[in-house]
């Protein structure tokens, strides 16, 4: 089973504390568009760079010119079925293509070559948590197909760039599992951690690489029947997509409430206005006239070829959280934040290989390091500090040559230098002081200059003290150690040790 954990603490805000006081419950399904990593595009040989010129990687087969005939690109293929495989669907015995014909100015044969009723995979599996609630999340179906161009518009006319025509395209479609806009987010949190795990997309939104439409409906909670619903699109981040979730669900409560109609449509997310806007009415199921498509034979997969990929897949998300959990001794939390990423994750046991407390590795990542991360927005794989270095900064904390809050300085000369921290510590002089009569000095120094807060901690003011340290940290610049000075304050100002 496909699990990843991801520790979500519920709250009652914006469509969720309106479902709760209006007694709705919010329905969700999402479908996520996936650009696999190939080379070429899935049926002919056109470059599938991204930056290009626009319309220069096109030719007679992905622009539907009379007469050219599509071939499958193999590899499309196959990281479709890994990524069946990777979340627990039954991979069809024979798989066929069809025409899904409707008209729209980015689509140059008039029809998209997809999947309908012979898919690739169907009835897959992703579960996530909520708090420490476990809840399984349907995969409806999993098919390949061919993307379209793209439209650029301009005031008074439009610009089509036909590059991306023709990319290969992974459909994933859950079933209306999703409760909430904070599932739909964990949903695909998860989904593209799998995703990165096995290596079949950048996932990069930026670039249309993933991409996602939700389809959103409320109805009265204990109602069986589901409610008229709305599919929402533009959303260009998971972020997006929970805002406009959460916008959509609060606007069809309002509507109910008001005696209103709930008209089934579709709607864009307009970002700057963090709204749902309406972009063209569905009162009923499109007709796409399918039909198979005749340029292409229908597939069938041997046993071999489905083994080959099977033994391809890495340790996904959640069998490595339960290792770390057992050979780490980390916790839940730390266990899942880690290997929510895989470079994350790889990092973190390359520093264990290295250094033997793989609890203070962990604090260290989620801590100052994903402060500077986030801070920079910088991948760790981008992040110019190596595991060696990371885990001689942590030895010699242990072994009293530079205190903690050196340590957080350090730590950010060597990401800026990509220097040895051992260098660094004695080209600045950062060791940490050893010299008791230099430390007798100093704390004598702080209890004279605040004799307020030397009688109160003598009046039984415990707090007092480590405002008296703060001082003694201040006057050395961070080289003491901080229960060194403690236990010498104490000693002077009480008389015991």
């Amino acid at each position: 089973m496909t699990f990843l954990y991801v520790i979500a603490r519920p709250r009652l805000v914006g469509a969720e504390a309106i479902s709760k006081s209006m007694s709705y419950e919010i329905v969700i399904g999402l479908e996520v568009h996936l650009q696999l990593n190939t080379k070429s595009k899935v049926f002919c040989g056109c470059s599938t760079n991204f930056g290009s010129a626009p319309n220069t990687q096109t030719c007679p087969v992905c622009l539907g010119f009379p007469g050219s005939l599509p071939v499958l690109n193999r590899q499309a293929l196959e990281l479709g079925a890994k990524v069946a495989i990777a979340l627990n669907c039954q991979i069809a015995k024979e798989i066929r293509f069809d025409r899904k014909n409707y008209f729209y100015p980015d689509l140059p044969k008039d029809y998209q070559i997809s999947q309908f009723d012979q898919p690739l995979a169907q009835r897959g599996i992703l579960n996530i948590i909520t708090g420490e609630s476990e809840k399984k999340i349907k995969i409806r179906r999993v098919h390949l197909e061919e993307d379209t161009g793209k439209l650029f518009h301009q005031k008074d006319h439009s610009l089509i760039d036909f590059n991306r025509s023709g990319m290969p395209l992974l459909e994933i479609v859950s079933e209306p599992d999703m409760n909430s806009p904070e599932e739909a987010y964990l949903y695909l949190t998860a989904l593209k951690s799998i995703l990165e795990y096995i290596d079949v997309s950048d996932c990069n939104m930026e670039e249309g690489s993933l991409r996602c439409d939700a389809n959103i409906s409320i109805r009265k909670k204990g109602d069986n029947a589901l409610g008229t619903k709305t599919e929402i699109k533009n959303m260009n981040s998971f972020k997006g997509v929970k805002l406009a979730l959460e916008y959509e669900s609060k606007r069809q409560a309002e509507l109910l409430e008001g005696g209103k109609k709930i008209i089934q449509e579709t709607r864009l997310y307009n970002t700057e206005k963090c709204v749902t806007e309406p972009m063209r009415s569905k009162e009923e199921a499109h007709d796409y006239r399918y039909f198979p498509e005749p340029d292409l034979v229908p597939f069938d997969f041997e046993e071999s070829f489905l083994e080959k990929i099977h033994k391809g897949i890495p340790e996904l998300p959640e069998p490595k959280r339960n290792r770390f959990i057992k050979d780490y001794r980390l916790s839940n939390y730390d266990s899942a934040v880690i290997v929510s990423d895989k470079d994350t994750a790889d990092y973190f046991e390359k520093c264990a290989g290295l250094y033997g407390n793989p609890k203070a590795i962990a604090n260290w990542l989620t801590g100052d390091v994903f402060a500077y991360m986030k801070e920079n927005n910088v991948l760790i794989k981008d992040l110019n500090l190596k595991p060696e270095h990371l885990s001689d900064m942590l030895k010699m904390i242990d072994s009293g040559v530079i205190t903690g809050k050196i340590a957080k300085t350090l730590l950010i000369e060597i990401i800026a230098t990509g220097a040895d921290p051992r260098r660094l510590v004695k080209e600045k002089g950062l060791e940490q002081i050893s010299d008791v009569s230099l430390l007798e000095a100093t704390t004598s120094q702080v209890i004279r200059e605040n004799p307020k807060s030397a009688e109160d901690f003598k009046n039984g003011k415990e707090n007092a003290i480590m405002f008296l340290v703060g001082k003694v940290m201040q006057q050395t610049k961070g080289r003491a150690d901080p229960n060194k000075v403690n236990e010498m304050l104490r000693e002077k100002l009480k008389g015991v040790k």
